[in-house]
């Protein structure tokens, strides 16, 4: 059947169609061309991509300069604001038609420097006296802090008397802030000067470094003791949180988790719910300073106590203990572990130690005794010799015989019963004849 027959079976017209519409044109590809200046392998592995930094054009860089200016580098001084000494530092600079660049250093712009307030001696008679300090090491304190811009692990290394860091801050910012307060007009003027709003405190300062020093110096079991803590008492909170709320629907739902009713509290070991104050950081260094005073907690010397009583059993007796507290809806650690709590937790887990042995004592003598019935039947007269008794495992009466299985023979085993008679004899030899 031709094109023509097809097109009257459809009822199309008879005139043919163009090339172009037979033919339709596929869109042609654009064509990436690579850039000048970087390898076929390297734009390959870019895929034609625009890169993510851009890139300088190498044209830019090829191109040669104006023929009116002639370029040289030179080596020349350095004028830098930064510097007040008279050192004289050199550095090669890009000189254009033999006319140096002038102005101040770029990068002078970045040096900074803290400014020390001065005081009078007026001043210090009146406002800045200490018993602790004198006006001579004052003057040494500020004038090492100029210098070395408040660096005051520096300042301490190079202050002639044994003073400590914090010492030293807390020296340099008292005086900092009786100057602020006496040179004010009004209170008003210093209400937002950071130094007023947050005053140095020396002893939060040493506290803060103990405790960094101690988070520091834990180990991972130690931190992993924390963090189960710090969940067992979040869980704690949230619970009875939870209570609270369906016994006064009326509390907002907004309230602070943290916040848990004094008498809860009283139930609760010190340790066991950190206070809202407190953040994480501070909460794991009081957890480890307790334990660099020997201070345990009751769910740890109760974890002890559960493996010390586990130690001489198997590690599946052990799971199958673990399964049974489940069982009962018994948590494995008890939320409450105080004294009363955790010995009776301790002697429910030996009453289940005491369960699983006796269950385990009694499915062996089911075994013994079944094992004895076996045998008895097995050595009636009345019993065939080539059949035993087995149990049906779903029926409830008599036992069924069944058939013993005779022995295989081993490989290259010769057999002492003869052939059988229906045997084909074998062919005669001329040798036997």
């Amino acid at each position: 059947m031709g094109g023509t027959d097809a097109k009257d079976i459809l009822g199309l017209p008879k005139t043919p169609l163009s090339l172009t519409q037979e033919k339709k044109s596929r869109p042609q590809k654009e064509s990436h061309r690579k850039p000048d200046g970087i390898s076929r392998e390297v734009y390959a592995l870019t895929g034609g991509v625009a890169p993510l930094m851009p890139s300088i054009d190498v044209t830019h860089l090829k191109r040669p300069p104006p023929p009116d200016e002639k370029v040289a580098w030179q080596w020349l001084p350095v004028k830098s604001s930064a510097r007040k000494d008279d050192l004289q530092l050199y550095h090669w600079v890009r000189v254009v038609n033999d006319v140096p660049p002038t102005g101040d250093y770029s990068f002078a712009k970045y040096n900074k420097s803290v400014d020390v307030l001065k005081y009078t001696d007026d001043e210090y008679e009146n406002h800045l006296t200490d018993p602790v300090w004198t006006k001579e090491e004052t003057d040494q304190l500020f004038e090492l802090c100029e210098r070395f811009d408040l660096r005051f692990t520096v300042i301490a290394d190079r202050f002639p008397l044994s003073r400590t860091v914090e010492e030293l801050k807390d020296r340099y910012y008292s005086v900092t802030r009786a100057l602020l307060r006496a040179r004010a007009q009004s209170p008003a003027e210093l209400a937002n000067h950071p130094l007023i709003k947050e005053p140095y405190d020396m002893t939060r300062d040493r506290e803060r470094k103990r405790a960094l020093s101690m988070v520091l110096s834990q180990s991972r079991h130690q931190e992993k003791k924390d963090a189960e803590i710090l969940a067992e008492a979040k869980r704690i909170t949230e619970m009875r949180l939870a209570a609270r709320r369906a016994a006064e629907p009326d509390v907002p739902a907004n309230e602070n988790i943290g916040s848990v009713s004094p008498s809860s509290n009283s139930q609760l070991p010190a340790t066991a719910v950190a206070p809202s104050t407190l953040t994480m950081a501070d909460y794991a260094s009081t957890l480890a300073s307790l334990r660099m005073l020997h201070v345990y907690l009751r769910t740890y010397g109760l974890e002890q106590m559960v493996q010390a009583a586990s130690s001489a059993v198997g590690l599946r007796t052990i799971k199958r203990v673990e399964q049974t507290l489940q069982d009962l809806g018994v948590n494995l650690k008890p939320k409450v572990p105080t004294k009363t709590v955790c010995d009776e937790h301790l002697e429910l887990r030996k009453e289940i130690l005491t369960l699983l042995n006796l269950q385990k004592q009694l499915q062996y003598k089911e075994s013994e005794g079944s094992s004895h019935r076996e045998g008895t039947y097995g050595a009636m007269p009345d019993t065939p010799k080539d059949r035993v008794f087995a149990s049906e495992p779903f029926g409830f009466g008599a036992e069924r015989p069944i058939k013993k299985e005779p022995k295989r023979k081993g490989p290259g085993r010769q057999s002492d019963t003869p052939s059988p008679a229906h045997k084909r004899p074998r062919k005669l030899k001329a040798s036997d004849l």
